[in-house]
């Protein structure tokens, strides 16, 4: 059977986990009355929730006397460090571009990292059928964007096709008849060519691990594609480090090749396959597994590098272990350790205290999937500010700038700009986009963007949509003006009063509601002002033998503040700690003593 080896790359929300279910159903992957979850590859429950992929998943699908494995990539660029690995393992990408939106940042992103490795893209201008969807204008700036990004001929002399992911057809041309997928599979089969290493057969095994996973009952499980020759269950292999240091040699306890959605178990896999196998535990991304005989290891792709730090430290509030088990260091540290392993993108150090770990990953969206992961699992952590990786060159302190593109509603235009050139931020380009839209591009220091989502969100009323991605190492631009509000701390611990909190609500908004729990030195709403305040959320009404009219009138409160776990993290200042359990999250003062507090801004000003 012939072999093709795939992988879908996009911007964010631009369909290709749609496009994968309908690839499958019409390749006869599913049965005709089998139940299954729409957006099937993206199984993980925080994947469902946010409608965003996180880990790449392989499928495969067979067409004619062809099988297609096909890798369905994250959008995001937090998520970068699986889709370098990834397209690594593949011989072609289908670049899916929406047809009102056109290219956008990480589009940019996922295409540059195919194009250096020498792939050749089938562009599929997708959601055609959209109102306010131009196929014609998005495939212009598609081919500009190849040029910016210095693809060669063969690459900018791309095929083309028109589809609809969620409708299932797509067509070579807007006139064509809109049946199912077939042009595209057939367009796959003839344009990605079969992968080289088939050639490579009769050599001994090599294979570089490209993704790893832990499995209750077969334990460390590594996805690669296999490089050259033949592999088959028990047989005997050996791990090498990008330097060729052997780590540990093992037998294949387990040959797992993709078909569908599944995984099944093989006797025997060959050069060009996608394949998982099990029976190590030690080797992990990046490592290369091969035969026994051979001595080097495969060259590796190299990852970018982290550009924030956050501090995981374990929770020491007077409410601390009553939602979680997983307290102590120790066990966070293994998690972490264990998080590393499997993710390329972070890094975890550990600090001189010994209870909090500096972890650093590429941006604020996967820290928080992280810390959310680890809430549901039953941990309890305390979390810092988020803060920018600086480096230093030639005597000069260098920070990193993210080029941020921007759609918003015209009539918003000027807020955006006005606020992003207080972040620093310098305005590189604006142009009308269609339908009274307008598009920015900036370039900004990282460290201005930190929460600066939930404030654009504001500025837009919802309908602006705001891409950032990596641009440049730039000199550092001098301090940024953080929150301007100060904040509203409990000086008592207990559970907070409605009459106490009706009391407080002249004084700016509430982040809590009657009967929670509070305790000194908690932050439990935003100052009007801009210094922050001790108040009493504890303090119940006077009670007198006198009644007067009005007296007994039940207390109205408007509703609290309810922050996301990201909105929280980037809340919060650097003298401040979100503290996160699997049932709560709250913030609070980094130390909890208002007197302590005090006597710590004093030598700090001094």
């Amino acid at each position: 059977m012939d072999l093709r080896n795939i992988a879908i790359i996009a911007h964010v929300d631009h369909g290709k986990t749609t496009l994968v279910d309908e690839l499958l159903k019409q390749s006869g992957a599913f049965r005709a009355n089998q139940a299954v979850a729409e957006r099937a590859m993206d199984s993980n429950d925080i994947e469902r929730e946010r409608g965003i992929t996180i880990l790449a998943k392989c499928t495969s699908v067979e067409w004619g006397e062809t099988r297609i494995n096909i890798v369905d990539t994250p959008g995001h660029a937090d998520f970068g460090g699986e889709v370098e690995r990834i397209l690594s393992m593949v011989d072609g990408v289908c670049l899916l571009v929406d047809a009102a939106e056109g290219p956008m940042p990480q589009t940019k992103f996922v295409t540059s990292k195919a194009l250096a490795l020498g792939l050749r893209p089938i562009v599929v201008l997708n959601k055609v059928d959209k109102p306010d969807a131009e196929p014609d204008r998005a495939l212009n700036e598609v081919f500009d964007l190849f040029v910016g990004l210095d693809a060669n001929d063969a690459q900018l002399d791309f095929p083309v096709l028109y589809a609809s992911g969620r409708n299932g057809w797509a067509a070579d041309s807007l006139d064509a008849p809109r049946e199912n997928l077939k042009p595209l599979f057939d367009l796959v089969v003839r344009h990605v060519g079969a992968p080289k290493q088939l050639a490579r057969k009769d050599e001994p095994f090599t294979m570089l691990a490209t993704t790893v996973e832990a499995d209750p009952f077969l334990g460390r499980i590594l996805t690669g594609r296999i490089e050259s020759g033949v592999l088959e269950a028990g047989a005997a292999i050996k791990a090498l480090t990008r330097e060729g240091k052997e780590i540990e040699r093992f037998r294949v306890s387990k040959l797992l090749a993709f078909r569908g959605l599944g995984r099944t178990p093989v006797e025997r896999a060959e050069a060009g396959d996608i394949v998982a196998l099990a029976g190590m535990t030690k080797p992990t991304v990046a490592d290369t597994l091969c035969d026994t005989a051979v001595a080097a290891a495969l060259p590796a792709q190299p990852i970018d590098p982290p550009t924030i730090t956050v501090t995981f430290g374990i929770n020491d509030s007077p409410l601390a272990g009553r939602d979680g088990d997983k307290v102590q260091s120790r066990v966070i540290r293994e998690r972490l350790m264990r998080e590393a392993e499997g993710n390329v993108a972070i890094r975890v150090a550990d600090t001189p205290g010994g209870d909090a770990f500096e972890v650093s990953g590429r941006g604020e969206l996967q820290m928080g999937v992280l810390i959310e992961n680890m809430r549901r699992e039953g941990f309890e952590l305390s979390i810092s500010r988020p803060r920018v990786i600086l480096r230093e060159e030639n005597g000069e302190r260098l920070e990193p700038i993210e080029e941020v593109t921007v759609d918003v509603d015209e009539p918003y235009a000027g807020a955006v700009v006005e606020k992003l050139s207080l972040r620093k931020g310098e305005l590189v380009e604006m142009r009308a986009a269609g339908a009274g839209k307008t598009r920015l591009v900036a370039h900004v220091p990282s460290r201005g963007l930190i929460g600066y989502h939930g404030e654009f969100l504001t500025d837009t009323r919802g309908t602006g949509v705001l891409n950032r991605i990596f641009h440049s190492w730039a000199p550092y631009k001098g301090p940024i003006q953080g929150r301007r509000q100060g904040v509203l701390i409990s000086m008592e611990d207990g559970d907070a009063v409605a009459y106490a909190l009706w009391n407080l609500e002249e004084r700016g908004k509430m982040f809590i509601g009657p009967q929670e729990k509070v305790y000194q030195g908690m932050i439990i709403g935003e100052h009007s002002r801009e210094n922050d305040l001790e108040v009493n959320p504890l303090k119940g009404k006077k009670l007198t033998n006198v009644r007067a009219s009005g007296t007994d009138e039940a207390v109205r409160l408007t509703p609290p503040v309810r922050m996301s776990l990201e909105q929280a993290i980037a809340y919060i200042e650097d003298d401040e700690l979100v503290e996160v359990t699997p049932k709560a999250l709250r913030t609070r003062k980094r130390t909890l003593d208002p007197h302590q507090r005090k006597r710590e801004s004093r030598s700090a000003m001094a």
